[in-house]
């Protein structure tokens, strides 16, 4: 099997006994979860629904300047929490071990265009089964953005610069049209019937969401309600462009590896946390920091981990980056200007026909030979390593 060039040193063994000290780490916080862990989440809920409050109640005099500001800065900062720490850690799984139907993975719903159901399957099934391996993640420049040289240039890659803006400034829509892979209907791969009951969900919560935001909260607030509309289309665009800069800092900056199907195919459970050690790149910040961030600030520990509650990656940052310290391996990590810089120059650079660089190197080790790998997995599933793909936190709370 081909092996990326910053893991080349590393023998079979070696990978073995990195899942091995990975594997303990995580049994181990597993082991730890507890009232702790509920009352993180209660108090980031508290937060999050008082911003809420102090947001829309401030737009009902959002007639005066000072209202105005402080209401849309309160939504915004209300629905970047809403998304990050709570919806996303959520819907990941993080907190069904607490038992609490508000807070089960499965069924859990946030404040975004994107329904649910559709984002535990594009992004907890297919992303992190197959995160960076060129074919099968279609977060990779969410199939419209040339992010990788493995994808060959075309002459509509010049405007990728001004696909990333829009993709920023929309990012809810792009997030909710990604699991529709409009790329697959348009060359025919998939049926429009295929779809249907698809777009029903995402029409429904678009309608929803609309209804509420240029709706519904406009007109209770009267003869403000332009204001109001105007309101909430901001925190929404902040909401979309913290989001977008969040993400694509943690997956795209310099240093991030990529990999091929054959790479990916029958990995073991060391495998498969080295390709998620390889494929992601954390930002460096203060608490609060993290806590907007919803913790993908710590997107390498969320790609090892992502059922474990974001929260705790902080302290489990420590361990991993010894084990890689101790393995030879990178630990991608840096300033949140240094991290966008880096993924801004790959999409300006990546626009370019002359941006193709030759084949990475690999070291070929024996192994079993590729396999058919399956994307059709369900619409629930929050991955662990092989063998265990769709284990959660499973340890409950009496």
């Amino acid at each position: 099997m081909p092996v990326p060039a910053s893991a080349a040193h590393l023998s079979t063994e070696q990978i073995d006994a990195l899942g091995a000290e990975l594997d303990d780490l995580r049994q181990r916080t597993v082991a730890d979860l507890g009232e702790r862990d509920r009352n993180y989440l209660q108090q980031v809920v508290r937060a999050q629904r008082g911003l809420e409050f102090a947001g829309r109640a401030l737009l009902f005099a959002g007639f005066l300047p000072p209202a105005w500001v402080g209401g849309t800065t309160a939504l915004a900062l209300s629905k970047i929490l809403d998304n990050m720490e709570i919806g996303h850690n959520v819907m990941h799984g993080q907190y069904d071990f607490l038992q609490d139907p508000a807070f089960q993975g499965t069924a859990f719903e946030w404040d975004t265009a994107c329904p649910g159901d559709s984002w535990r399957h594009s992004h907890n099934y297919r992303h992190h089964t197959y995160t960076n391996v060129v074919g099968e993640d279609r977060d990779i420049g969410y199939a419209v953005i040339r992010i990788d040289d493995a994808k060959p240039w075309k002459p509509s890659d010049l405007g990728n610069p001004i696909y990333a803006l829009l993709l920023a400034t929309f990012f809810q829509y792009g997030v909710m049209l990604h699991d529709l892979e409009v790329e697959n209907l348009v060359k025919g791969k998939t049926k429009w019937s295929d779809t249907a009951e698809l777009r029903k969900d995402m029409a429904r919560k678009v309608g929803s969401q609309t209804l509420k935001d240029y709706v519904l909260w406009p007109l209770l607030t009267g003869p403000s309600a332009p204001l109001t509309f105007a309101a909430n289309a901001t925190a929404n665009l902040a909401r979309n462009l913290w989001s977008f800069t969040i993400i694509f800092c943690g997956h795209f900056p310099e240093g991030v590896d990529t990999f091929t199907k054959e790479e990916a195919a029958d990995e073991s459970r060391g495998g498969w946390y080295l390709r998620q050690l390889l494929g992601s790149a954390n930002i460096d910040g203060g608490p609060l920091f993290h806590l907007m961030s919803g913790n993908l600030s710590h997107q390498i520990e969320h790609h090892l981990f992502p059922d474990i509650p974001a929260h705790r990656y902080p302290e489990m940052a420590v361990e991993v980056r010894e084990i890689c310290e101790r393995y030879g391996l990178p630990y991608n990590t840096g300033g949140l200007a240094k991290q966008f810089g880096s993924v801004v120059s790959k999409i300006v650079r990546f626009a370019l026909p002359w941006s193709a660089s030759e084949p990475r190197p690999r070291r070929i080790r024996p192994g079993p030979g590729p396999s058919s790998i399956s994307t059709s997995g369900p619409r629930t599933s929050s991955p662990c390593p092989p063998p265990d793909r769709g284990c959660r936190a499973s340890r409950s709370l009496p």
